[in-house]
């Protein structure tokens, strides 16, 4: 097996006094897309946050082989982390050009790898990101992570509060992104995590519960049930099975 791009081990956080991870073990695949699933609370948020040195943390985190858990977020980001934050972080006062210059960091970014994936935001370059519907600024949330030579992507809730029919549009964005760097996805939606990611990590009360195949873990009433508080497996829609 290929050895992991991202290997967590023993992640702990506390913050005001509050332990909120105790000992979180996590592995990125070299390629595809991760899940990193769990209940409300679980702690996946805090979990990415940390691998990026966003707050006070402890333990092992490796980025392809290098330990970075003692590196500030700058440094960390400089070695090939790209993030998608929950809201989005859009400027919307902004046009899609501009969100996507101020992402610059390599000193030639990768314009030609953003277009060609997401042509959409090449013709709408002079538009305000705040009249883009909720997938097209996913395009562009994700597009700047695409800009620089990053090596993984991180995508938390990126479906979070959408409609389904733009859910579908994130989960193909999220694809396209996908076949050029791993990503690392946070999310609730488990139709688009049965049709995007190949292994999963779930956490509860700030510890890992559960990892392995996401198939086999869907596929598993009981332990859906157990870990991710699902009745049943989900089964993807026409529209979410395809793009």
């Amino acid at each position: 097996m290929a050895e992991p791009l991202l290997a967590v081990r023993d992640l702990r956080v506390v913050i005001g006094g509050r332990h909120i991870l105790h000992g979180v073990d996590l592995e990125v695949a070299p390629a595809g897309v991760t899940a990193l699933l769990g209940r409300n609370g679980a702690g996946k948020t805090t979990t990415v946050r940390a691998v990026l040195g966003l707050v006070p943390r402890s333990g092992s985190v490796r980025l392809g082989g290098e330990e970075t858990v003692q590196l500030p977020t700058h440094a960390v980001v400089r070695r090939g982390i790209g993030y998608a934050p929950e809201d989005r972080g859009i400027f919307t006062a902004l046009t899609v050009a501009e969100n996507l210059r101020l992402a610059e960091r390599d000193p030639e970014p990768d314009y030609a790898l953003v277009h060609s994936l997401f042509p959409e935001l090449k013709q709408r370059a002079r538009q305000a990101a705040g009249t883009l519907s909720g997938g097209q600024q996913q395009m562009v949330a994700i597009g700047r992570t695409l800009l620089n030579r990053n090596r993984l992507i991180i995508a938390d809730e990126p479906t979070k509060g959408l409609a389904p029919k733009v859910v579908t549009e994130v989960a193909q964005v999220l694809e396209r992104a996908a076949e050029a760097v791993p990503v690392l996805l946070v999310e609730q939606n488990l139709a688009v995590v049965r049709r995007l990611a190949g292994g999963c990590t779930v956490l509860a009360d700030g510890r890992t519960a559960h990892r392995g195949a996401t198939a086999e873990l869907l596929e598993d009433a009981e332990a859906a049930r157990r870990l991710l508080g699902v009745g049943r497996h989900p089964a993807a829609t026409p529209q979410e099975a395809r793009p």
